[in-house]
């Protein structure tokens, strides 16, 4: 597709990174709520990761995004994508996503992302 962006999801800009990185044995906690928003690649979208298997390919992270960031299209290949809405509103070329609205997507879908008024998703990627 034209012009479209080929990235890893959300990478983070800053130095260092928080969460819990896999494996896990019995059960791991981690106080995300004290953590700094993390800046990424496309300016106004900040990133708390949560947990991070990279043996496995899993990635878990919170997501804010600014009052009217956007970010062009692109695609995450050979990741499955799962965006839970937690605060405010979040959209795509297709449709918003409200307060408990869930999209998930298949490796490789071209897609936008943005917030008018701004939001906080839940973003949960598996390798393909």
């Amino acid at each position: 597709m034209e012009n479209e962006k080929q990235h890893q999801p959300w990478t983070v800009t800053g130095r260092g990174t928080a969460g819990v990185t896999g494996p896990v044995e019995g059960s791991v906690r981690y106080a995300s709520s004290s953590a700094a928003w993390q800046p990424t690649e496309s300016k106004g979208f900040w990133v708390k990761p949560l947990f991070d298997d990279p043996q496995k390919g899993e990635k878990t992270m919170l997501m804010k995004v600014d009052p009217g960031a956007y970010s062009p299209l692109h695609t995450h290949p050979g990741e499955f994508e799962q965006i839970y809405v937690l605060e405010g509103s979040f959209y795509d070329r297709d449709m918003t996503l409200g307060l408990g609205d869930y999209c998930c997507r298949a490796p490789g879908t071209p897609h936008e992302a943005g917030s008018t008024s701004g939001a906080i998703v839940l973003l949960v990627y598996t390798k393909a």
